[in-house]
């Protein structure tokens, strides 16, 4: 398996990379991809904040021999499994709370206060979603999550 870059047209934090953590775009080439039909799937997430998952990408995984796993909004998930049916396996990762979530993001020192009520409204959005995914994962003790998304993934690639 390999994880699937996902595109982004937003500046890269100080700990990230291109090419390992997002391709980086501006939002000329984002949009430029958008009319070229290059994107499997893509989001304006937040407004003027564009991320996708470039078809280039999923070709270079598929050409190693390899199953792509996808880290997408509820939007692109539900695109992505609607393009691929059966052949995808959609697991919606669920908070164990609005508070809990806040928390982590607090914690991870990567956002402003308004940013973070931006994912928190997001967050109770795309939470009335779930039960259109194939399977829910309850992320609250990280180890348990961890454990039932390897078994829920292992079971339908079949290994």
């Amino acid at each position: 398996m390999a994880f699937s870059i996902s595109a982004t047209n937003r500046k890269a934090r100080h700990c990230e990379l291109e090419g390992k953590d997002y391709y980086f775009l501006s939002t000329a080439e984002f949009k430029d991809k958008i009319r070229s039909q290059a994107f499997v799937e893509w989001e304006e997430v937040y407004e003027n904040a564009f991320y996708g998952t470039l078809k280039a990408e999923v070709d270079r995984i598929w050409q190693m021999g390899q199953h792509v796993i996808f880290d997408v909004d509820v939007k692109g998930a539900l695109n992505i499994k609607h393009q691929y049916e059966h052949k995808a396996l959609s697991i919606f990762i669920d908070p164990p709370n609005i508070k809990a979530l806040r928390s982590r993001l607090q914690i991870r020192q990567t956002e402003t206060e308004t940013s973070i009520n931006k994912r928190l409204q997001k967050a109770a959005y795309e939470m009335q979603f779930k039960n259109q995914f194939d399977a829910i994962v309850l992320n609250d003790e990280l180890e348990e999550a961890k454990a039932k998304a390897y078994k829920l993934v292992n079971d339908f690639i079949g290994t």
